[in-house]
């Protein structure tokens, strides 16, 4: 239970991270798996998380980190593409949260518009009606698809695939999905875990679509802000990469999670809670300031 005091400085976070958005030319969100457990998407946060969503793979006593390994479209092609394969029905039939279009509406705002960052495999935020040339998937996604070998660097479509699994034992039945080019199992364009087959060229172009943008903000001086959403420390890549532009670009980072909510510098904004939740406060906030924020010498005096 929070304190009055509590409250109060909870709401004067959400005041600041609104005015934040409201004072920059361009935002840059940065989310991990926490942004779309208000879809009612599993994160996957520990043994008993993962178990809880896949109770046949509880049966085999094995972590996420050690079922997300290209090993299994080899050794059992049949699990491997059962649990893809539910994720990938999981993921279709999932409707992004009032978040994310709430986001999407404050970055649409800026003069510089918005980019996303995103470990997530989703694909929550494309069916959220964000761009896709402005998001990087920085560990794939699963709506596409390559070769086990791989014979190539071809990334095709998942649009076609459909994977019919078997709920006792989650492994998959009927034609698995192959290679049109030379007839091996195709796998998801995901990276995993002690990975040497991902074939990364989609996300190299997404990657350097991003840094363009960066260098772009950086040499017209504009001035940008970041909201991380439920970006873990398990695999930190969200938050080193939000942390780096924000040095970089000497930006207020708005970092919003119930439990690794921490920030390093005085500029930056924490907010230990979920993604849904914040995210709605600053868009009442920001929406009653007119769309905007404070102007640029309060946002310095934070600094």
């Amino acid at each position: 239970m929070k304190t009055q005091e509590e409250g109060r400085e909870l709401q004067e976070r959400i005041r600041r991270a609104a005015e934040a958005i409201g004072a920059a030319d361009a935002v840059l969100i940065t989310a991990g798996a926490g942004m779309g457990v208000d879809s009612g998407l599993p994160d996957f946060r520990g043994k008993q998380g993962f178990w809880k969503a896949y109770p046949a793979i509880q049966k085999l006593n094995l972590s996420f980190e050690e079922m997300a390994n290209p090993k299994w479209f080899k050794q059992q092609p049949r699990l491997a593409w059962g649990f893809y394969g539910h994720r990938l029905d999981l993921y279709r039939r999932a409707t992004p949260h009032a978040g994310f279009g709430q986001l999407l509406a404050m970055g649409q705002d800026k003069a510089q518009g918005l980019f996303v960052l995103t470990s997530n495999v989703d694909g929550q935020f494309q069916a959220a009606g964000f761009d896709p040339e402005r998001i990087e998937e920085c560990h794939g996604s699963i709506h596409h698809l390559q070769c086990t070998q791989p014979c190539g660097e071809t990334v095709w479509s998942a649009q076609a695939v459909q994977i019919a699994v078997k709920a006792d034992s989650l492994h998959a039945s009927g034609p698995l999905p192959a290679c049109p080019a030379c007839g091996a199992l195709a796998r998801p364009n995901i990276l995993l875990f002690h990975d040497k087959y991902w074939v990364e060229n989609r996300i190299k172009e997404q990657e350097e679509r991003l840094w363009q943008w960066l260098e772009m903000l950086l040499v017209m001086t504009r001035r940008l802000v970041i909201v991380e959403v439920g970006a873990g420390t398990s695999v930190p890549t969200i938050r080193n990469r939000s942390e780096f532009y924000a040095k970089v670009h000497h930006a207020t980072l708005i970092r919003i999670n119930p439990r690794d909510y921490l920030v390093s510098k005085a500029r930056h904004i924490s907010l230990p809670l979920t993604a849904q939740v914040a995210i709605d406060a600053i868009w009442q906030t920001w929406d009653a300031l007119g769309g905007k924020g404070c102007d640029q010498s309060r946002v310095a005096a934070t600094v």
